[in-house]
């Protein structure tokens, strides 16, 4: 008989393995020694050994699915507990009660993850239907659509959800594009026919600016121009490929008829420059008449400038003030030299300033043989009361004498 310390051979060949709970048959041995029986259901349980091993890496280091790995345990224990192996299946046992756990541990942690990337998953999508949903009434075309197509992106790489959860936030998000899309649809459709619109109106105003190009009524043409060009920015932007070839056609009418307005305002404001120098000579001889000594001199030397003078056209608009001004002022020095004259020598004029002159200084000698008198009789108040009445009457008694002097008297 031939043992070891976890089986035996007996003298029938029969194989023994020793375990908790007895001896367990292994099997019969008649081909050789003992040991050598021993020795095949030793390596019957190295073999075990290493299919344990390999299982245990592979739960621990890949993701073998839980009811793989279980199955795996089961058809392992199920040799370990056929009893064809020598040596401490206990042991062996115990490994694969140990690896069930683990298993059962990592299925937990495996479904508590789940868990948590499903709501994170749901949470992630929850946050894309509000944003697509708030885009949705979005007037920004160009971004919210360019957004909403980074969200579908999105969308595409998140986990899926339970069937109904899933469905029920895809068809939000879904609708929610829609309807920005038709909104975008529309929007973009009225501008189409606004652009319509818009390039109708520019055709007209086109036309009416051609039109007006070979015109010489400058002021109210370019008066007219103002407006169409008012006209035009009221109009909005037709199509892009008519929009460049109508502004075109508009400037360059505006072009021609403002390009030969300039070039006539040139010529005009040439013949000005000159006038004005003209003018300005006329107004320094013009001046040197002053002051008047001579009138009647200066009466014919002045209308024989002027007489130059309205034969000479405009001047510019700016300088006209000025100018103008200084024959005005030489004007009206020699206006008020005859007026001084007239009075001068008017015998009525003369004989009411006389007239006048004489009753004030009347008044005058009067009041003041009435002040003598107060004063005479101690009548201080009277005599105060006749001095500034005095004072009045002397006043306009010197004002006469002083316009009577005007007509030589």
């Amino acid at each position: 008989m031939s043992s070891d310390p976890w089986g035996r051979v007996d003298e029938t060949g029969t194989v023994y393995v020793r375990t908790a709970d007895g001896e367990r048959v292994v099997g019969s041995w008649q081909a050789g020694s003992p040991d050598e029986a021993l020795a095949y259901f030793e390596r019957k349980y190295e073999g075990l050994v290493v299919e344990i091993g390999l299982l245990e890496r592979r739960v621990r280091t890949t993701d073998l699915a839980a009811k793989d790995a279980l199955a795996a345990v089961e058809h392992l224990r199920e040799q370990v507990d056929a009893h064809h192996a020598v040596g401490d299946l206990d042991a062996l046992r115990a490994r694969l009660d140990k690896l069930v756990e683990t298993v059962e541990s990592r299925r937990e942690e495996r479904k508590a993850q789940r868990a948590k990337q499903s709501e994170e998953a749901r949470s992630a999508k929850e946050a894309l239907v509000a944003e697509a949903e708030e885009l949705a009434r979005s007037e920004q075309w160009r971004a919210a659509g360019e957004r909403l197509r980074a969200l579908v992106d999105t969308w595409k790489g998140l986990p899926r959800l339970d069937r109904k959860s899933d469905d029920e936030l895809w068809h939000r998000f879904s609708h929610a594009r829609s309807a920005f899309s038709k909104r975008r649809k529309a929007h973009f459709a009225q501008l189409d026919a606004q652009r319509e619109d818009a390039r109708k109106v520019k055709e007209r105003l086109v036309a009416e600016a051609e039109s007006l190009s070979g015109s010489t009524d400058w002021g109210p043409t370019a008066a007219r121009y103002r407006e169409l060009m008012a006209e035009w920015k009221a109009a909005g932007r037709a199509q892009r490929e008519h929009e460049d070839e109508l502004w075109n056609r508009f400037r360059g009418a505006q072009d021609v008829f403002f390009a030969a307005r300039g070039s006539v305002f040139a010529e005009r404001d040439a013949e000005q420059a000159e006038n004005l120098k003209l003018k300005e000579e006329l107004a320094e001889e013009a001046e040197k008449l002053l002051p008047v000594t001579d009138l009647k001199a200066a009466r014919a030397a002045f209308r024989s400038v002027n007489e130059r003078w309205e034969a000479i056209g405009h001047v510019p608009r700016d300088a006209r003030p000025k100018v103008e001004g200084r024959m005005q002022a030489v004007e009206r020095a020699i206006q008020e030299a005859e007026e001084a004259e007239w009075r001068r020598t008017n015998p009525e004029a003369r004989a009411r300033a006389a007239g006048l002159t004489g009753q004030l200084q009347a008044a005058v000698d009067k009041l003041r043989g009435q002040i003598e008198q107060a004063r005479a009789q101690g009548n201080t108040a009277r005599a105060e009361k006749l001095e500034r009445e005095l004072e009045g009457r002397q006043a306009l008694l010197d004002q006469a004498l002083k316009g009577l002097q005007e007509f030589g008297g």
